[in-house]
């Protein structure tokens, strides 16, 4: 028993580093990756300036795409249930923000109000103006994106 405890420990320092260094290239955020390939999401117009990931993202119309990289998974949360989007203006990343994956046949459960057609989105001011939200119906997955308003 000792010595499976010992390899453990072994295993697990020799591994370590490697998470730190992986982890320090990107910035201390931990991903995972899930496909190679980023998918265009369509369109969307922010009326007002937006955080986006902690930092300014400008009021414009921008192209929304889905990266390959998912934030570290909360406990008991799919490992699909997120995913980061990049807002592109001109062909270059302009932000990037993290989206809630939601099934069709499950969004009635997640959110309120009109859902968004398939194939297009729709930005608003949630009450209280605390968060805007756009909401991409792509395919008949929701993608769902909250973010505050930048001051």
């Amino acid at each position: 028993m000792t010595r499976l405890v010992l390899v453990g420990s072994l295993v697990a320092a020799l591994a370590a580093p490697g998470l730190v260094s992986a982890q320090a290239a990107r910035g201390g955020q931990t991903t995972t990756s899930s496909s190679s390939s980023a998918t265009s999401l369509g369109s969307v117009t922010l009326s007002k300036k937006v955080m986006a990931d902690g930092q300014p993202l400008a009021a414009g119309t921008y192209q929304v795409r889905l990266t390959s990289d998912s934030p570290k998974p909360g406990a008991g949360q799919s490992p699909d249930a997120e995913r980061y989007v990049e807002f592109l203006k001109g062909g270059k990343v302009a932000g990037r923000e993290v989206a809630t994956i939601v099934a069709n046949a499950d969004i009635d459960t997640v959110a309120k109000g009109k859902k968004p057609a398939a194939g297009s989105s729709k930005v608003e001011l949630l009450k209280g103006n605390d968060y805007v939200r756009v909401w991409i119906n792509h395919g008949g997955t929701h993608y769902i994106i909250n973010m505050p308003p930048a001051s």
